[in-house]
């Protein structure tokens, strides 16, 4: 069985998630940490509940959800995985942080890139990665079939869409990666999105304005 942690950080408030097994092997998605309050609170929970962080990943490389790449890299010895279509707008990060008057210490470590179709196991345990582009052109999201919840990124959101108006952003794309990969999984299949509250499958299905008849 595979548990998820999240925290809610930075001027975005992007939701950062910590997936940890029972033997204590954990993954970090989308560290957005950005300041040393945010970053004690991320690293304090690893070492409270005794965690082995194994792998760091992206769900795509918007600013928000990548604040947290160095720190997370550096204290646990770790190399970063992302969709292959995200690497340029990880290689812009920089700058998109100057624009913003953020403060970035960029990760330049090596890259590892999934795909849909790809699996990542964590203490026996799997996850299914899928592709979703529309918001970022190489959005995936993260499936556990076995514990019914997906980490969405920012494909999906409680009776919202992730925003398309981004370089490299596609509404259509977006809708049609919502409907053909996440609205074909199990209604109750937690949502656990880059932003806000958690949601269901069932209830975007049902609720969500931007994916009613279109």
């Amino acid at each position: 069985m595979l548990s998820v942690q999240f925290f809610t950080f930075n001027a975005f408030q992007e939701n950062t998630y910590i997936i940890y097994a029972a033997n204590g092997e954990a993954i970090i998605v989308d560290p957005g940490c950005n300041s040393t309050v945010e970053n004690n609170a991320l690293l304090h929970f690893v070492t409270q509940h005794n965690l082995r962080v194994v792998q760091l990943i992206n769900t795509h490389c918007h600013l928000d959800h990548i604040l947290g790449n160095d720190l997370i890299a550096s204290t646990y010895g770790l190399e970063l995985f992302l969709h292959p279509n995200e690497e340029q707008m990880l290689l812009l990060s920089p700058q998109a942080a100057k624009m913003y008057g953020i403060q970035l210490t960029a990760y330049k470590g090596a890259l590892h890139f999934l795909k849909g179709g790809d699996v990542v196991t964590l203490g026996g345990e799997t996850l299914q990665v899928l592709d979703a582009p529309g918001h970022s052109p190489g959005s995936i999201c993260l499936y556990s079939q076995a514990d019914r919840f997906i980490i969405a990124g920012d494909v999906l959101f409680k009776e919202s869409v992730g925003r398309t108006d981004l370089p490299g952003g596609n509404h259509q794309a977006l809708l049609t990666s919502i409907r053909e990969q996440l609205f074909t999984l199990p209604e109750e299949v937690v949502v656990y999105p880059g932003h806000g509250p958690t949601t269901t499958i069932g209830h975007e299905k049902k609720y969500n304005p931007f994916l009613q008849n279109n």
